[in-house]
């Protein structure tokens, strides 16, 4: 699974407003699920935030991958947020998230799930891209950043 595959233009939101982890994890359902004739917001919702249960998907340094795993699916969806304003979200080093990359995936997705995972957070571990994703201004340009940056 390759990021530039699984991203679109329609599919990143800049200037998110949220004020709870729970009120973003509802827009990002939305967000998921429009446009997809396998996905339902509740379902998507539900999924993502039985997996916060088991612990916070934020990977620290303001970056959060949250996740869930949804039966009858058959391809991984994702979105981007740029929040507005960073918010509490439980990550390791304690420090507000203000960028998310979700994903819905296929209950059966396996090894390939945890490799994309894996791949996402190597790629907002990379020096210098956080302020770059920070501070881009479409999703164009977001786009064109993180599938340049090496991680496939």
């Amino acid at each position: 699974m390759l990021i530039h595959d699984l991203l679109t233009p329609d599919r990143v939101s800049f200037d998110v407003h949220a004020g709870s982890k729970k009120r973003l994890l509802e827009l990002i359902s939305v967000k998921l699920a429009e446009n997809s004739d396998e996905l339902n917001q509740r379902d998507v919702f539900d999924s993502l935030i039985t997996r916060e249960r088991l612990g916070s998907t934020g990977l620290g340094n303001g970056v959060a991958i949250p996740h869930g795993r949804i039966s009858g699916i058959t391809q991984v969806e994702a979105a981007f947020f740029r929040l507005s304003k960073p918010m509490p979200f439980e990550a390791a080093d304690g420090q507000p998230v203000d960028l998310v990359f979700a994903l819905a995936v296929p209950e059966d997705c396996g090894e390939d799930h945890l490799k994309l995972l894996a791949h996402i957070a190597e790629l907002f571990g990379e020096p210098g891209l956080l302020d770059a994703v920070r501070s881009v201004e479409t999703p164009a340009e977001l786009l064109k950043l993180i599938t340049g940056a090496g991680v496939k």
